[in-house]
């Protein structure tokens, strides 16, 4: 079984997903039987951090693509470059982390290699038929249980948080250059420049601590609690869909399928029911720990530590402590 994971960097730093990845892949492997896997790097000056992949992690070898035509990422550019790559060499998969970017051009790589194509990826298992995937359907309301079929490789993304990045494991690999004529791999458009979408707006997908807010906090005027308890924690705050549709925080903090979706290392859902269109977006949080009068709540199948009561009475009480914690 070979394996490729198509690594994803910006500005020589590798993408938190792009650990997910490595890990979702590694666990691929060990799952059929073993086999190498490979990691694809692209960019341009990106030695560095070729380098600093293939004495981290444990890859049979780490293939970079690097070329000034991908600096800039560009589908076009980064089709160019994959396909002659993967076609010579036919991995079985290639796993991609599920992101703006490769959805971007995923689905024209595939058709191109004649490929198959199975994205956002949650999970796989084995059973007496082979491996059997899991991937969210209509916007996180459902699961689809899917098979491959057929014969050839096959494109792979994971999606954010279904794979621990911390569980990738450690080890090297060797330093190759990716087969193929990158100075052929031309960018298919001109880059006028790059601008951050709502340049105040916090990326909560780099956030190791959430407190995230419920329709249960009451309104607006009784957010005050949620706010301290993220700042005794130096944590960022986000909500679910109902605190953001009735105004009382900005659409950059929702969590869920219509927004931001993220993997800390805790998560605190505070008079937050646990619908499936939140879940989906925090599900792979390391460690969730929710408070709900609602003992019945479905957010708390998903927890690692519940607490049923009011939440204006156990976030102050939580706050002081940790409060007092710090001060010793």
């Amino acid at each position: 079984m070979k394996i490729w994971i198509v690594l994803e960097q910006k500005d020589g730093e590798l993408h938190r997903m792009s650990r997910e990845a490595i890990a979702a892949a590694q666990g691929l492997a060990a799952a059929t039987g073993g086999g190498s896997v490979d990691a694809v790097l692209l960019g341009g000056g990106i030695a560095t951090l070729a380098e600093k992949v293939a004495g981290g992690y444990a890859l049979g070898s780490v293939r970079v693509a690097d070329h000034p035509n991908l600096a800039a990422y560009t589908p076009g550019g980064y089709v160019a470059a994959l396909s002659a790559a993967i076609a010579a060499a036919a991995p079985d998969w290639v796993v991609f982390p599920h992101t703006y970017q490769s959805v971007d051009y995923m689905a024209r790589l595939a058709q191109g290699l004649g490929a198959g194509l199975l994205p956002e990826v949650t999970a796989f298992e084995e059973d007496a038929q082979g491996l059997l995937f899991s991937r969210p359907v209509l916007g996180g309301k459902l699961v689809a249980k899917v098979r491959v079929r057929g014969e050839g490789t096959m494109l792979l993304s994971v999606q954010s948080g279904a794979w621990a990045a911390e569980s990738a494991q450690a080890g090297s690999g060797e330093l190759v250059t990716l087969d193929g004529d990158l100075a052929a791999a031309k960018p298919d458009r001109e880059i006028l420049g790059v601008e951050e979408v709502g340049g105040e707006q916090v990326d909560l997908t780099k956030a190791e601590v959430i407190v995230a807010a419920g329709r249960g906090v009451g309104g607006a005027d009784k957010m005050g609690v949620i706010e301290d308890l993220a700042a005794a924690l130096g944590a960022e705050i986000a909500a679910s869909r109902p605190v953001i549709d009735n105004g009382w925080l900005p659409r950059d903090r929702q969590i869920g399928s219509s927004g931001q979706t993220v993997a800390p290392k805790l998560y605190i859902a505070a008079g937050i029911s646990g619908a499936i269109q939140h879940t989906v977006g925090m599900k792979g949080s390391a460690v969730v720990v929710a408070i709900n009068k609602d003992p019945g709540a479905p957010i708390f199948s998903l927890s690692n530590y519940g607490i049923v009561g009011d939440l204006h009475e156990v976030l102050p009480a939580l706050t002081k402590a940790i409060r007092r914690a710090k001060e010793l």
